[in-house]
Formats: structure tokens, sequence, C-alpha cells
């Protein structure tokens, strides 16, 4: 099973397209999808995150139901403002949702070249087992110039936060950052992080 994960990813990254990310990155390109019809869903989660904990990049298995509401939301509200701690204050992102990726670019790249800013992390979402196994499994590509995996970890946990809280207000600050903008405060975003636990834990810079 690895062999073959390792045999897919090195022609993944053949056929990298520029900027080093991939066009249409499916399942079938990662994973022999026939070789895990007979594993439960526990067993391939296992397998994706061994898998991939040996990569300089993140993945999660995000369980159905929780993805049915991130991806739902995302349809309504597609853009987001997430706040990446640093060493001096926060870095702002914006997020964009296209299907199931969600492109990640700085803010200021965003405001300074539109819709032509470059994406720095991709997070893709593979809903292709959730029928049949309960899962949806995530990988992500990133700039490594721009972003380290710690970073790249602390916007997924964010997706999960903003998109995937059963807290009513929690999701209010995308809607209203989607539909009324101007009544969005950015600084409500760091309250929300600082008060989830996802604030200011900053890992040691200089990696």
């Amino acid at each position: 099973m690895e062999q073959e994960l390792e045999k897919r990813d090195e022609m993944a990254a053949g056929d990298g397209a520029s900027g080093g990310f991939t066009k249409n990155k499916t399942l079938a390109s990662i994973l022999n999808v026939e070789m895990i019809r007979d594993k439960t869903g526990e067993e391939i989660a296992e397998l994706w995150m061994k898998y991939y904990s040996t990569k300089d990049t993140i993945s999660a298995v995000i369980p159905t139901q929780i993805y049915e509401m991130i991806f739902s939301r995302s349809k309504s509200c597609p853009m987001f403002l997430y706040a990446l701690p640093q060493k001096e204050g926060y870095e702002f992102f914006v997020g964009q949702w296209s299907g199931h990726e969600l492109h990640f670019s700085s803010l200021i790249n965003v405001q300074m070249l539109g819709e032509n800013a470059p994406s720095q992390l991709i997070l893709y979402h593979y809903p292709d087992l959730q029928e049949e196994k309960g899962v949806v499994l995530m990988t992500a590509e990133m700039d490594p110039k721009f972003i380290t995996v710690h970073q790249a970890q602390c916007l997924a946990n964010q997706v999960q936060l903003f998109y995937g809280t059963r807290r009513q207000e929690t999701y209010r600050l995308v809607e209203t950052f989607n539909h009324q903008p101007a009544d969005f405060k950015h600084m409500s975003v760091i309250a929300e992080l600082e008060q989830s636990g996802l604030g200011p834990a900053v890992a040691p810079g200089g990696s």
C-alpha cells in the first residue's frame, strides 16, 4: 500500500503545474482506490495519516457529517479571512473555495494582485469515500517560500473552527464576511482564535 502511494506521489510530482501545485489532483492519483475497497473508514484514515506523517505537508481525515456541513457552507460563503499568528501580531490570509479545493493567499497579495493573487496553500478534500466509508480525506500543497507546515496546519484548523462549528456566533463571522462585508471586523477573527486556543501558541520561529 505504502509503495503504491510513493509511486503515485512521484508521478503526481512529475506533472506538477506551475508554481509547484498539481492540477486536477484526484484521489486516484494518490491512492489505489480499488485496494482500499475492503478496508474500513478507520483503517483508511490510519493509512492516510501514517503515509502523510513523513511528508512535508499536512493531512486530515474529516468525518462525513462535519465535511458535509463545511462544504454546504462553502457554497453560500466561499471566502473568509483567516489570521495566522506570527512573532509580531498576525498575518491575514484570504481563503477561497473552488469546489472541494480551498486556496489561500495572503491578504497583501490579494490587495495588490486581486484575482491574480497566487495560491500559497491549497487544501484538497476528497469526498470519494464519504458515502461508503464515512470519511473525507484531506491533504495539502503549499509554497514553502511563504508558508511552513506548522502554519498550514494552523490555517487548516481554522477552517474546521469557522466552517465546521456548531456555534452560530462563530459561523456568523463567515456569513458577515461574505454577505455584509461592511460590518465585518477583522479583530473578531483574532478574538475567536484566542478564545478557541488556536491563537498565540506559535511554534518557535526560525525553523
